[in-house]
């Protein structure tokens, strides 16, 4: 008998992350001889820097093998705490920080411990699309609030006041965001954290894009409310995608639920890697680091103004991050067979916008400047002939 009518409903509510496919799709393509430009990935191009790889190598050959903490390494919590005043002029106790695998493990941490069945947060339409399918696993939801450019395609604090309700814990944001690049200011995060609190309900910011901004200030929000969850990741900014590290800043009163959590989903992260990520804070990885960003800001310089000229319209301009999200309309009504055909028949791989949800999502497509200048010249020579 089919096997599917026996596994739990959720599943039938957890939608694939379709820039996953995309990039098996493309890479299929690339084993049969195809050249694919890759402008769907939502990872750096450079590999892990070497000072961070070295750190990693001489963790392995001090056998530091066994497991950490379940919060993760002091020294690296101590660090972070550091990083928060350097960056922030924050005074952060290094209890309050979580090493999680991945910004995904804090997503999950947070999702057990704010929502009962039924209860719902408030996030944004579009947006980054996992975070939805976290809260449905622990039989909780994603309700998406439509945005567009008159916001930012951010939430604000009228929008949170007016859909609040009983079922509501909180709401979720991301500055610099996903798809789109937008920052939000210090004082929209304050407003934010205030109709939250005015609730009784929880803020929670992925700043995971941080260190990856473009000209503007990147606010944490733990700079206008202390007791807002932060998530963030080393895997954007220092470039760790494949380590599978992030972290988690949250209310001195819960972390002892958060610790117990983490005991029994993860046990601990990957010691090797947290002794890999304590190297990204030496002044000689950053300049490394900083470079890079300085690289995605021009590839972000050209990138904007020729899709611009070919025709796709760009109402957020990036500030943050390293994404484009462009409205292609003009070329259609379909932005998941935009993004087969470009791909199969032209070799550039994009992101459709069904991808972050439902708003307007067939009119949007995400460009990744993850990719060398040169290779993303050729993707906008092979747009142009197609479309121009």
């Amino acid at each position: 008998m089919p096997l599917a009518p026996l596994f739990a409903d959720r599943m039938a509510d957890i939608e694939p992350f379709r820039v996953v496919e995309v990039l098996a799709r493309a890479t299929e393509l690339q084993a049969q001889g195809r050249d694919i430009v890759h402008l769907a990935a939502g990872e750096p191009d450079f590999a892990t820097a070497q000072p961070i790889i070295r750190a990693g190598q001489q963790a392995l050959a001090d056998g530091h093998t066994y497991y950490s903490q379940a919060a993760g390494l002091p020294a690296l919590r101590e660090a972070l705490s550091r990083w928060y005043e350097q960056e922030y002029g924050l005074d952060i106790d290094p209890r309050r920080i979580m090493i999680t695998p991945g910004a995904s493990g804090a997503l999950l941490l947070l999702a057990a411990l704010l929502l009962n069945p039924g209860e719902h947060m408030l996030l944004p339409d579009p947006g980054y699309p996992c975070n939805r399918h976290f809260l449905r696993l622990v039989e909780g939801r994603g309700r998406l609030l439509p945005v567009g450019p008159e916001t930012g395609f951010q939430l604000n604090a009228e929008l949170v006041a007016k859909h609040w309700d009983s079922a509501t814990v909180g709401a979720m944001v991301a500055s610099p965001a996903n798809p789109t690049g937008g920052v939000l200011t210090r004082q929209q995060l304050a407003e934010l954290a205030t109709t939250v609190r005015e609730r009784r309900g929880w803020l929670v910011v992925d700043e995971i894009y941080h260190g990856l901004g473009y000209g503007v200030e990147t606010p944490s929000v733990l700079e206008v409310d202390p007791d807002a969850f932060v998530i963030n990741s080393f895997s954007k900014y220092f470039g760790m995608t494949g380590w599978r590290l992030g972290w988690l800043v949250a209310p001195e009163a819960a972390v002892p639920e958060l610790e117990k959590l983490a005991q029994n989903l993860f046990i601990s992260m990957s010691t090797m890697a947290q002794y890999a990520a304590l190297a990204g804070f030496e002044p000689a990885t950053r300049e490394i680091l900083d470079q890079r960003r300085d690289i995605f800001a021009q590839r972000r310089d050209y990138l904007l103004p020729e899709l611009e000229k070919i025709g796709f319209v760009v109402p957020q301009p990036p500030e943050g991050a390293f994404y484009i999200y462009a409205d292609m309309s003009k070329f259609g009504d379909d932005s998941q067979a935009f993004c087969l055909e470009m791909l199969e028949q032209h070799g550039v791989a994009l992101t459709p916008g069904a991808d972050f949800g439902r708003n307007k999502a067939s009119s949007y497509v995400r460009f990744s400047y993850t990719t060398g200048l040169e290779r993303i010249e050729e993707a906008v020579q092979r747009l142009a002939r197609v479309l121009g």
